[in-house]
């Protein structure tokens, strides 16, 4: 995956396939999925509660994984030194169901 260094997002509609758009400005990267569905797919930079951006000064890398669970492709993937690196695939996440149970005593 290519990357470019922008100071603002470019809209949804001029997002090019296999390009990381990153903004330090606003702390955050975008792209459309790796997949190929054509999604927007937002990471936000944060140590805590977010993906961290690496940068080598050739290739970039965002970690931890980007698991795109709320789309509908539910991909699962790393971008690691430019390289996109599936993980298991186009899997869909398993949901739990939870059965409540009242037990009433006699």
């Amino acid at each position: 995956m290519k990357h470019c260094f922008v100071e603002n997002i470019p809209q949804k509609s001029k997002l090019e396939d296999d390009v990381l758009y990153i903004s330090l400005k606003y702390n955050v990267a975008i792209h459309k999925c790796a997949c190929g569905c054509g999604n927007e797919v937002i990471t936000p930079f944060h140590k805590r509660k977010g993906w961290i951006l690496s940068y080598d000064g050739k290739n970039v890398s965002l970690s931890p994984s980007i698991g795109n669970w709320n789309l509908p492709c539910n991909s699962h993937y790393l971008i690691e030194d430019g390289d996109v690196i599936f993980i298991g695939g186009k899997q869909k996440k398993k949901k739990k169901r939870f059965r409540w149970f009242r037990l009433f005593g006699k």
